[in-house]
């Protein structure tokens, strides 16, 4: 199969480096000239991969085309776009409806909304798509899985949830930054930090029980964890976390 992407950020980079590196028989990708820096780099590193010179030959040199540019200029990117019947668009962008999408895209057979996360360049993202497609599978369970909710408006609860890297990190840099002003040089904090939440990440990949479950057999009653974890709700920083979800979702539906 071959594919042709719209946009060449993070998310683009990640899903070729993951359709390329290490396969035998890779599939042909054809990349936007937008940012052409990244679109050399990975034409450079991997032979299956070409630069085309403008998105319209993008999109005639392949029947699967992701877009994946900042949503404000979405529409402007597709209405400039001539797409056939048999067309495939993946829309790799938060918040933008299905409906639109058919509109600017048209008369592309087939939209489908995901979300594919960063690890797909180590075919690690289960992504997260609306609605089912042979195609758009095909492209995310070789990069690591999908899940296809019941409706198009559980993608924003999906999207929420990835709202919440950045503070995760923030989170974990908090923890070196205490350890550190306990007296601890800042590289062994941040790289004991980074090892023991690693780890625990390997954990949740390989678990197949809920995170409450996960959670009792990392604390023992009246331990150390018990005692953080009973600060931190009696701190109401479960009722925070939510709150901040919940603003993220009002965000995302209200475009």
């Amino acid at each position: 199969m071959d594919y042709g992407f719209i946009g060449a950020g993070e998310i683009t980079a990640a899903i070729v480096e993951g359709l390329s590196k290490d396969i035998a028989d890779p599939p042909s990708i054809f990349l936007s000239p937008r940012s052409r820096s990244v679109g050399q780099e990975l034409s450079a590193r991997f032979a299956n991969v070409e630069v085309r010179d403008s998105n319209q030959a993008v999109v005639d040199s392949a029947t699967t085309v992701i877009l994946a540019v900042r949503p404000p200029i979405a529409e402007e990117v597709l209405r400039d776009l001539t797409f056939r019947p048999e067309h495939v668009l993946i829309s790799a962008l938060a918040g933008v409806p299905l409906d639109r999408l058919r509109e600017w895209a048209a008369p592309a057979g087939e939209v489908v909304r995901s979300i594919p996360l960063p690890p797909a360049a180590r075919r690690q993202s289960l992504t997260a798509m609306y609605p089912d497609n042979p195609e758009a599978r095909a492209l995310f369970d070789s990069i690591g899985g999908s899940v296809v909710p019941a409706a198009e408006k559980d993608l924003d609860v999906f999207s929420g949830a990835t709202a919440t890297f950045a503070a995760h990190l923030d989170y974990l840099g908090t923890i070196a930054a205490w350890m550190t002003d306990q007296g601890i040089d800042d590289t062994t904090a941040t790289a004991f930090t980074s090892h023991i939440f690693g780890q625990l990440g390997r954990s949740l990949a390989e678990q197949n029980g809920s995170l409450e479950t996960l959670t009792g057999k990392h604390m023992t009653p009246g331990g150390l964890n018990e005692q953080f974890l009973t600060d931190l709700r009696t701190n109401g920083v479960p009722d925070t976390v939510r709150e901040a979800l919940d603003g993220i979702l009002t965000r995302l539906r209200d475009k």
